[in-house]
């Protein structure tokens, strides 16, 4: 018996010797194996990384140097220089570099670039935070895609959320054909959001290259667009199509060019000579403008003394009451350092809108100009007046407005094409507006004009005449004419001038606050303005109203 039990230990002693050299062995696989993969997930991040440095050069690269220097031949810069250019230095944060498109028609599916063909992103301009997209023409020539449209649509939703302007650069060849329809969902898309941002941040389009077809309808939205000279154009179609249906021969430039739609559409706000001047120009529009309705106008160090007399301002009127005179002398005689910042400078110039500040503030200028059509508001100045106005109001910005208008233009023409309607949306613009509203009476304040450039009875909150004022219903010649019709008028129209050629007849009822000596002007304006920073003032609930567009 014990005999049997030592050889039953033996054997057990050498199992266990066996399992053990087993486990050992499990153990040792184990071991090697797990180096085995963390080798190589090593290598597997290692060629990740490799892959996304690859991504982002290619991404930098765009279209390739031949289509680059195919751009910068034209004199135009990359979407990419030009974001560079645009920013604060070392601030733009690119957003969706790796995007691509996802069309797998007319072999699309092997042509495909990071990024697709627009660059978005965020960025500071003197140290603010802006949005922009940067569409790219050596991509696809920047045509739209549903990839390249959800990337404008997300930096205008950021925008929105963070309550930042947006900068749209545009530069493209409009849809990309090969998606169809999902193309023009995108460009609906946008369309939807600009709406959706308008008077919430100010939205700005740089037109740098062929904006064609549906395209051209997201600038038109937006709050300003200016273009380049010589290598921008906007239309709906091109002169291929208006040559086949009209039979017109007309050149892309005379159809859509810079100077048609900053002279003759008012499309546009502005042109400038090439791309560095335009993002240098937007630059310094920016610094005039709040980063959302939420903000007020921006206040900046002003070294110029608010109180400072302009003595300048005491000949600037003429004595003779017909002689033009050149209303920007008042402008810059009145604000900061005689910095004007003009919008549609080409455009209705019987008319003058921009921004100036007062006492660092910035504020909104409205002129009649008597260069131009006498000053006389047409179906264009009235247009250009109440967009301007409408701007200021939805971004808290005061509006200074300096009169000097003998009434709306009359004629067939102005009649026929709605000078009715059109007059209309100044008034409205000036009546619905809630920021502090000052208005200069310079020389003459005529009939409905009158009315309609901020006057005490519109809500205006000060209100100015200078000793040359004449408010009344119209001059005296036409005046006199009326009343004494068919009598000796001569001597009745020296009568009319000396009762209403004069600022009395609106102070004595207090149409006017004050009758002020030109030189003062600047000095109440700033006084005004400090007192009316804390104005509050609300119109009725309304769904919206039923402008008379």
């Amino acid at each position: 018996m014990a005999a049997f039990l030592r050889a039953g230990s033996g054997v057990l002693s050498q199992f266990q010797g066996v399992v053990s050299k087993s486990a050992r062995l499990q153990s040792l696989e184990g071991l090697v194996l797990k180096r085995c993969v963390a080798l190589g997930t090593s290598e597997h991040t290692l060629a990740v990384r490799q892959q996304i440095q690859d991504t982002r050069k290619k991404g930098l690269e765009a279209g390739g140097p031949k289509r680059i220097e195919s751009q910068h031949k034209k004199g135009k810069l990359t979407a990419r220089e030009r974001v560079n250019l645009l920013c604060d230095e070392g601030t733009f944060v690119e957003y969706d570099a790796f995007a691509e498109h996802d069309c797998a028609e007319f072999g699309m599916e092997k042509q495909k670039f990071p990024g697709d063909s627009v660059i978005t992103g965020r960025m500071k301009i003197n140290g603010r935070v802006c949005f922009v997209f940067s569409q790219d023409f050596t991509v696809f020539g920047g045509s739209l895609s549903l990839a390249h449209a959800r990337k404008i649509c997300k930096v205008m939703d950021q925008a929105m959320l963070v309550g930042a302007p947006l900068i749209g650069l545009n530069d493209s060849g409009g849809a990309r054909i090969q998606e169809g329809v999902a193309s023009l969902a995108g460009y609906a898309s946008i369309f939807q959001r600009n709406v959706m941002a308008s008077g919430v941040i100010p939205q700005i389009s740089l037109i740098m290259g062929p904006c064609a077809g549906g395209a051209v309808y997201s600038p038109a939205l937006t709050d300003f667009t200016f273009m380049v000279k010589d290598t921008s154009y906007l239309f709906i179609t091109g002169p291929d199509v208006v040559k086949a249906v009209t039979n017109e021969d007309v050149t892309q430039e005379q159809l859509g060019g810079a100077k048609t739609h900053t002279s003759m559409s008012g499309v546009a706000h502005g042109a400038f000579d090439n791309d560095i001047e335009a993002l240098l120009g937007v630059r310094e529009l920016i610094n005039y403008l709040p980063l959302s309705n939420r903000e007020p106008a921006p206040l900046r160090k002003c070294d110029d003394p608010w109180d400072r007399d302009a003595p300048g301002l005491d000949t600037v009127i003429p004595l003779e009451s017909t002689s033009a005179y050149n209303m920007m002398d008042v402008i810059t005689g009145v604000i900061d350092e005689g910095d004007f910042y003009e919008i549609q400078g080409n455009y209705a110039k019987n008319i003058i809108v921009g921004f100036g500040r007062m006492n660092g503030r910035t504020v909104g200028i409205v002129a009649n100009q008597p260069r131009i059509a006498a000053g006389c508001l047409d179906i264009d100045a009235s247009v250009k007046g109440a967009r301007f106005v409408r701007f200021c109001d939805a971004f808290n910005i005061p509006i200074i407005t300096f009169e000097d208008v003998p009434g709306f233009l009359p004629g067939t023409n102005q009649e026929y094409n709605g000078i009715i309607r059109h007059g209309a949306k100044l008034i409205f613009a000036y009546a619905e507006a809630t920021v502090p509203k000052i208005t200069v009476i310079t020389r003459k304040a005529y009939g409905g004009a009158y009315c309609v450039m901020n006057s005490k009875h519109m809500r205006g909150d000060i209100n100015y005449a200078w000793p040359t004022a004449e408010v009344a219903v119209m001059g005296a010649k036409g005046a006199v004419s009326i009343i004494f019709r068919g009598q000796d008028i001569a001597a009745k129209e020296q009568e009319y001038i000396e009762l209403f050629a004069n600022p009395f007849p609106a102070a004595v009822r207090g149409y006017v606050d004050d009758i002020l000596e030109p030189r003062e002007t600047r000095r109440r304006l700033c006084q005004d303005l400090e007192t009316l920073a804390s104005k509050k003032q609300s119109n009725p609930w309304k769904k919206h109203a039923n402008m008379p567009l």
